[in-house]
């Protein structure tokens, strides 16, 4: 019978000479930073990393194996350019520069999603105190065009829902756009179904809102299945919409603010299905700065359709010990099953473990973008 107690001893004697290997190792990785640090080499060599695996695995006795020594390898390997990456001097700030607040006034143009009455223009309001001028545009894509050429110098935007989640658009929106976030702001969100003066709920059989109103009241509408949801703008434009249009047997999923402020007739109020309905709006700029005491740092960033892509890229953080707070991923046009990943850190773009992690995930990823840094609210 095997001798446990006698193969640890052995295990544990293996251990010390590998632990050993890797220190002499690691001392030599800090040679090969002093080189690149000399010469302006990258420290990412995939095509070098790539040779050295197979030539390992063609040293594998065992075939079962083969798999195991790749992962170890490549796992020593990355570690040995995490310490390179370091080793190499905390960075600049990637041209985003800090500002003690964002200054405004009654003069400073805000671009809002929606109509007059529309929780993007409530959203704005709170976080600017209403001393700012606001300027309605009836996309997400006007918003952020306004915002690139200066027309507006913020623009306001929604991004997530607590009950329908994340706006896809608006992720895409900020991949193709060069503008960044500098801030956020939550809103409780208030559905109420909304008439024209005079209506009942008994006249209804068709009612407008945005995609994200619709979802969000779904239960309600179930309720009543003669009435028809249809697709419409802002949700303070359908609300707009029905009182231009007359029609007794149109309604409007709006904000009170919105209903109220139209003159419309309200049919029936609170009407989401989650009683703690929120939506987190963005506050974006076409500077790169970002607020004294800023401590989120959003990014995004493309990675080619292979095994381990995703992995060998968050370990950059793990190294780091920077904790993720948000991850999505949307697919990259004209790329078929490529994907594009949008991440929250927790951290500010001038603290040296953010700064390393974001040079080693560009150095190593493709197209990596800072997409802002700014307060959260939590």
């Amino acid at each position: 019978m095997i001798d446990l107690q006698e193969s640890r001893k052995k295990i544990d004697e293996v251990d010390q000479k590998l632990l050993e290997l890797f220190e002499y190792r690691m001392q030599l990785a800090k040679d090969v930073a002093a080189y690149k640090r000399m010469t302006g080499k990258a420290v990412y060599d995939p095509e070098r990393e790539k040779e050295k695996l197979v030539a390992l695995e063609a040293m594998v006795k065992e075939e079962q194996n083969k798999k195991a020594v790749a992962a170890f390898f490549s796992q020593i390997m990355s570690l040995g350019r995490r310490l390179q990456y370091s080793l190499l001097g905390t960075r600049d700030c990637f041209g985003f520069q800090e500002v003690d607040k964002i200054r405004t006034d009654s003069h400073t143009k805000i671009a809002y999603y929606g109509e007059k009455g529309s929780y993007t223009e409530q959203a704005m309001q709170e976080y600017f105190n209403k001393e700012v001028t606001g300027i309605s545009m009836g996309t997400f894509a006007e918003v952020m065009q306004a915002v690139k050429e200066g027309k507006a110098e913020y623009g306001v935007l929604p991004i997530e829902n607590s009950s329908t989640g994340s706006l896809s658009d608006i992720y895409d929106l900020l991949a193709e756009y060069n503008n960044t976030i500098i801030g956020e702001h939550v809103v409780k969100v208030e559905h109420c179904l909304w008439g024209i003066p005079g209506a009942r709920l008994s006249d209804i059989t068709k009612v407008y809102s945005h995609r994200q109103g619709l979802l969000q009241c779904s239960d309600f509408l179930k309720q009543y299945p003669k009435i028809r949801p249809v697709e419409g703008g802002s949700t303070a434009g359908c609300a707009k919409r029905i009182l231009e249009e007359g029609d007794i047997t149109q309604a409007a999923i709006a904000s009170r603010i919105a209903g109220e402020y139209y003159g419309l007739q309200l049919l029936q109020e609170s009407i989401h299905k989650e009683a703690n309905n929120a939506t987190r709006f963005i506050i974006i700029s076409n500077l790169k700065m970002y607020q004294k005491g800023a401590d989120s740092t959003s990014i995004c960033f493309e990675l080619p359709h292979k095994t381990g892509s995703l992995y060998h890229m968050l370990s950059h953080l793990i190294y780091n010990n920077i904790n993720m707070t948000r991850i999505e991923s949307r697919p990259v046009p004209d790329k078929a099953f490529e994907y594009r990943f949008f991440i929250d850190l927790e951290g500010c773009i001038n603290q040296p473990v953010i700064q390393n992690a974001l040079y080693s995930i560009k150095e190593e990823a493709m197209n990596m973008k800072i997409l802002g840094c700014f307060l959260p609210v939590r």
